[in-house]
């Protein structure tokens, strides 16, 4: 199967606020019940369908790799200061590039896992504000105590992703379209606008996953 079947393609309200990834299936079905209200990314995929009985032709769709939906729904909600994303591991992982937050070193997801700064047994929250990515040594050494109290200094400080970063966060595979569209939604302050800023300006990719 072409490897673009897999590619996930960016839904956007009508006023450009990015909201979900959707797969080509579901692409397929939002233009052919007419909600697609523009195009924007790049050309994406060609996907067939059948043969129309009158013309004997065989319809084509193309679709792009961002696409903007009519309807608004609660983007408000979205936009408030104190909104606060669901809370995954993945994501977590990919917010902190895959790094252990106390070694500095990189590692594979499978490695990693989520670390309360300040443990839930000494009244922490699991919350973003207070987790971060920790290799399994790092973690197990920590255990129930604080990083201060561990003597481990913590490399970088837990932040909520807003939610055009999380989109971001739990995209699989990011076009190079897809990443210009949504940094331009990120704050000018935020660790990832800097981060992703800078694979931007060195050409990485035509897709980043983490």
């Amino acid at each position: 199967m072409h490897s673009s079947l897999f590619q996930q393609i960016l839904r956007t309200d009508v006023a450009g606020m990015p909201l979900e990834w959707v797969d080509y299936r579901e692409a397929v079905r939002l233009y052919h019940t007419e909600q697609i209200a523009y195009e924007c990314g790049s050309p994406l995929m060609r996907v067939h369908g059948g043969i129309n009985a009158a013309s004997g032709l065989r319809s084509v769709l193309s679709l792009s790799s961002i696409i903007a939906t009519h309807g608004t729904p609660q983007i408000g909600m979205l936009r408030r200061s104190d909104y606060a994303p669901p809370l995954n591991n993945f994501a977590l992982f990919k917010r902190d590039a895959f790094l252990c937050l106390y070694c500095g070193e990189t590692f594979p997801g499978g490695q990693l896992s989520r670390d309360h700064v300040t443990p839930i047994s000494q009244g922490g929250k699991d919350a973003w504000t207070n987790v971060v990515t920790a290799c399994r040594r790092c973690n197990h050494y920590k255990a129930g105590r604080t990083p201060e109290q561990a003597a481990l200094q913590l490399l970088a400080v837990p932040f909520t992703p807003t939610y055009a970063e999380y989109i971001y966060l739990k995209g699989r595979r990011v076009l190079a379209d897809q990443m210009e569209y949504l940094l331009a939604h990120f704050p000018r302050s935020s660790p990832l606008h800097a981060r992703l800023s800078r694979l931007s300006a060195a050409g990485d990719a035509p897709g980043w996953t983490g």
